[in-house]
């Protein structure tokens, strides 16, 4: 049986409504959730297949950490995906820094994380002092490293360049049109 906290405002998405979320994550995942919503641990328990239930805990952590549970539901989708939690506050001097930062990560109106989401197929999702993935080693590595390039403050413009050439890396020979 694995821990995991859900920060507070995450419970409800967590459960869903009428314990629907939490229902199909332990269906599929094959786990039982003892959710204390009052403390936010979350009790992750395998019942069935023991490589989903040990998927289960990074798909509750994903959804406390922002991701809708469809999205963290595809950590079962395929063996490789995998989800990662960069803590911003790590790399960050204090809370003016970490809310530049984050500011920087977004972007105008979202575009830098859509960016990172369209040009690595990653999922991105930034909330609280977390910055988390989910998709591919490859997706993950990609976004992890443009994150690492903002938070150094690297120019958008590099950011940008560097995701355009992983994307066409990630892409290259999939292209119907050639």
């Amino acid at each position: 049986m694995q821990h995991v906290k859900v920060p507070q405002d995450r419970i409800g998405v967590l459960i869903g409504e009428g314990g629907e979320t939490m229902r199909e994550i332990e269906r599929r995942a094959e786990v039982r959730l003892d959710i204390d919503s009052e403390s936010g641990s979350v009790a992750v328990d395998s019942v069935g297949d023991p490589v989903a239930g040990l998927v289960a805990p990074d798909i509750v952590r994903a959804v406390g950490r922002g991701f809708k549970p469809e999205e963290a539901l595809s950590l079962l989708d395929d063996d490789l995906r995998m989800f990662e939690l960069i803590d911003l506050a790590d790399q960050t001097r204090n809370k003016n820094d970490l809310q530049r930062q984050k500011g920087r990560l977004i972007g105008e109106n979202g575009r830098t994380r859509e960016l990172m989401e369209e040009l690595t197929g990653a999922e991105v999702v930034i909330y609280g002092s977390t910055l988390g993935i989910i998709g591919q080693p490859e997706e993950v590595e990609a976004v992890r490293r443009a994150t690492k390039m903002i938070l150094d403050g690297a120019p958008h413009g590099a950011v940008y360049s560097f995701l355009e050439r992983k994307h066409n890396e990630l892409t290259r020979g999939f292209d119907v049109r050639s």
